[in-house]
């Protein structure tokens, strides 16, 4: 993984000590709140329903044991003990004290991590495929590209200050597990007919009021041209995005009002300035990228046969099964740590699991975590010899629930229960769905489903794009969920069809479970949920769900 030198240590340790005074001069009553709000939210500080909420950075997911560690101790010391992985692969603190927030920000200086644009209308962290560099379907490893835009996107003078947040995301494999299509850029790595790299740019792709999937702007973008191309996109956004109106602030309405063939025509046209200028990226550059991310010493090792190691144990086999993944390497397999224990909030992980999880990467692998988009954690080296001996431990830190992938793996946002802008609470509705659909059995036998919640529309947790989406409304002061059904991620992305009139809150699991019995009369032979709504549409479901 990349380190950091000694000007990324600098600047860091710079922005550390520029908080710090910025943090006591508003406390101190010399700044206003208004004044404040621009700089703590480019620190990672939000103000939520019962306390300051602060969102720690990943870069593309990835993690080392101290950083485990680190994050443990400043969970014990300065929150409550647990911390929470987001939708874009970050670490959220619900409990700190807007006070000893620059300490929080100095410690995780001393292994290298920070607070810095996780918030405010900046380049968001750039988010990639939790399997990059070890997946089987990979074409190429994205975490290379996304350091470089790491380095080009941070402390940005031009794009401080943008009519509203962006994001990037980066799919090096044949399966797109980093929903690019949902990104304000989303770019996924191709080989040309020559066999040489190239990207996809998608652009204007985003969830929140108004779901929209991305538009193809450059099919055959060459590494070189990379940062280029989009420093042309930001200009372009910078220039013409709405400022207005912070509901229609983002690129995709203003690549959806211009139409994405006139965006990519102003795009063209600002990108002729600077194509061949001093972000090019030459060959040299592009290798010392690549250089952080030099495969481990992998031992020679024979493939074992899966089927064989799963006679060992029944829970063992359907923890093999569903909670990992081929990797590229013969003789290993890449290990998904379920976050999604019934009566915990999704994505929520105490110091305690932290540590632990730290030891076992060091232990079972070459001491790295991955978070990923579903809230779940990775140890993406495993021997396949070792998997038994790691699924025990597992077991015993309780991240072992041997459901990734199914109906119970739910992404969810934090909700009505800490978030100030939410309408209705979202972790009860996953925990009752979970007590609900509690029969292991019957859900291997509902096959691959993504179920997703947001507590408000602003989809933080992804509802728009869940096989079964669950949206949290406010009527009247009274929470109510509406439910859309057949959106997924993925290539071939699409936005859910809203099911019709929102449930109160203790309709859902009834609701749901009318959703899937329609499902499982309906179906064909190996058949997914997403197929058999695609094939029949929404009637069906809506005639049983309100019935």
């Amino acid at each position: 993984m990349y380190t950091y030198d000694h000007f990324d240590r600098q600047i860091v340790s710079q922005r550390v000590a520029q908080f710090r005074d910025q943090t006591q001069r508003y406390l101190d009553g010399k700044i206003t709140e208004e004044q404040f709000l621009p700089l703590r939210l480019q620190n990672g500080l939000y103000v939520q329903r019962l306390a300051p909420m602060m969102r720690i950075a990943v870069p593309y997911g990835t993690l080392n044991a101290p950083q485990l560690r680190k994050l443990a101790d400043i969970s014990r010391k300065y929150d409550k003990g647990y911390a929470h992985i987001s939708t874009r692969q970050n670490i959220q603190l619900n409990w700190p004290k807007l006070e000893e927030v620059p300490d929080i920000l100095a410690e995780l200086l001393e292994v290298e991590m920070h607070a810095v644009q996780t918030s405010g209308n900046c380049i968001r962290n750039t988010t990639a495929d939790q399997f990059s560099g070890v997946a089987a379907d990979e074409i190429e490893d994205a975490r290379p590209y996304c350091e470089i835009i790491r380095q080009w996107s941070t402390f940005h003078p031009e794009f401080a200050f943008l009519p509203r947040k962006f994001k990037i995301a980066v799919c090096g494999s044949e399966s797109d597990r980093a929903a690019i299509m949902m990104h304000d850029i989303g770019l996924q790595i191709v080989h040309n007919a020559k066999g040489d790299t190239t990207f996809k740019v998608f652009v204007g792709g985003g969830l929140g009021r108004t779901p929209v999937i991305g538009s193809l702007i450059h099919d055959e973008l060459e590494p070189e041209h990379l940062l280029t191309y989009l420093e042309a996109i930001l200009r372009v956004y910078n220039q013409l995005g709405r400022r207005d109106n912070k509901f229609k602030a983002r690129i995709k309405i203003l690549v959806r009002a211009m139409g994405a063939e006139a965006f990519k025509a102003e795009v063209e046209k600002e990108w002729a300035h600077i194509k061949n200028g001093d972000l090019s990226l030459t060959e040299e550059e592009i290798a010392r990228a690549k250089s952080f991310f030099v495969p481990p010493s992998y031992q020679t090792l024979p493939q074992q046969d899966m089927q064989a190691l799963a006679l060992e144990d029944a829970d063992f086999a359907r923890w093999l099964q569903h909670n990992t993944h081929q990797h590229k390497v013969a003789g290993y397999r890449i290990v998904t740590l379920a976050l999604k224990t019934v009566g915990v909030a999704p994505g929520d992980i105490t110091a305690e699991q932290f540590e632990a999880v730290a030891d076992l990467s060091e232990r079972y692998g070459f001491g790295e975590i991955r978070s990923t988009h579903h809230q779940n954690l990775v140890l993406p080296d495993v021997k396949q010899g070792d998997l038994f001996a790691l699924w025990k431990e597992l077991v015993e830190l309780e991240v072992a629930s041997p459901t990734v992938g199914t109906l119970n793996d739910i992404i969810c946002c934090p909700g009505g229960d800490f978030c100030s802008l939410a309408n209705a609470k979202s972790i009860p509705i996953a925990e009752a769905i979970q007590r609900r659909f509690d029969d292991i059995d019957y859900v291997y036998d509902l096959g691959e489903i993504e179920l997703n919640i947001s507590g408000c529309m602003n989809a933080c947790g992804h509802h728009h794009i869940g096989n079964i989406g669950i949206l949290g409304v406010d009527k009247k002061g009274q929470e109510f969920y509406q439910v859309s059904l057949g959106g997924s991620q993925g290539l071939n992305a699409t936005i859910g069809s809203i099911l019709g009139p929102s449930f109160a809150q203790d309709k859902v699991p009834d609701v749901i479970e009318k959703v899937l019995e329609t499902y499982v009369n309906l179906r064909q032979p190996e058949e997914r949920f997403l197929d058999t709504f695609r094939r029949v549409g929404i009637d069906p479901f809506k005639e049983r769900a309100y019935a």
